[in-house]
């Protein structure tokens, strides 16, 4: 009878590693569409994929998976908000380089960068490197992309004043920032739309609540995880990304994709 009760044990233990092994594995490589619609006066008819944070990730060979996924939206370009690698390792590099090639052929790939392109003075090689894969890089410049004005607000220039210097006196605009704390700043520039990643949605989430338990730069149960948030005339729309960063597991917060309709 001893014996029958440890069978029972074992394979309920086992049974339970199994489902754990499937819940993170769903957790971390199953892409999630998230879709918001956006007014914005005198803007033209636009559909944006917007990706952050894949931190040297792939899914599937050649990111054929995320490519596949992007493709299917037609985007009107493709704005990534950042931390496209992880680390400089050839790997990491490899795979942006990759994703970046695939992607411009869907529509135009509009980049800023994020905290981990600044880490070391390999930026600048990496910069040249998405440019030849045909990302047009907005590092603290502008560029009129499907008829509205985009601004990138480059990952070294969250903690100074160089939004003012950089931020043109037209409507509307959208820009391409890193992080997401620094809202109050983005809205007091004046800008229509923002676009963030950076928070990773909080890296584990609260069940049925959206609420993340730490982000980078906001510490734990961050305000700024994902989602629309308002602020004047200014709206900012965060992505939970795509990759991991020094923790490397989400918890029900999956790898996200998100379409902006506006107008």
């Amino acid at each position: 009878m001893t014996g029958l009760i440890w069978l029972w044990v074992t394979l309920a233990a086992a049974a339970f590693a199994a489902l754990t092994a499937v819940f993170v594995w769903f957790n971390n490589r199953c892409i999630k569409t998230t879709r918001y619609r956006v007014e914005i006066p005198d803007s033209p008819k636009l559909k944006i994929v917007h990706l952050s944070d894949l931190h040297g990730k792939a899914f599937g060979r050649g990111n054929s998976k995320l490519v596949a996924r992007v493709k299917a939206e037609a985007p009107d370009f493709i704005a990534f908000t950042g931390d496209i690698i992880h680390l400089y390792t050839p790997k990491n590099k490899e795979v942006a380089l990759a994703a970046v090639s695939a992607l411009k052929e869907i529509a135009p790939f509009i980049y800023v960068a994020g905290n981990h392109e600044m880490r070391n003075k390999g930026y600048r090689f990496l910069r040249r490197d998405l440019k030849e894969a045909g990302a047009e890089v907005l590092d603290d410049n502008t560029a009129l992309v499907s008829g509205i004005t985009v601004v990138g607000l480059n990952g070294a220039s969250l903690r100074n004043d160089k939004i003012n210097k950089i931020t043109p006196d037209v409507s509307p605009k959208i820009l391409l920032a890193h992080e997401p704390q620094f809202f109050e700043k983005y809205a007091r520039a004046g800008y229509d739309l923002v676009l963030c990643g950076h928070a990773h949605g909080g890296q584990w989430r609260i069940p049925f609540t959206g609420v993340g338990l730490y982000a980078p730069g906001q510490g734990k149960f961050p305000k700024y995880t994902s989602g629309v948030h308002t602020d004047g005339k200014t709206k900012m729309i965060i992505s939970r990304g795509l990759g991991n960063s020094e923790f490397p597991l989400r918890l029900f917060n999956r790898p996200e994709i998100v379409v902006i309709e506006i107008n």
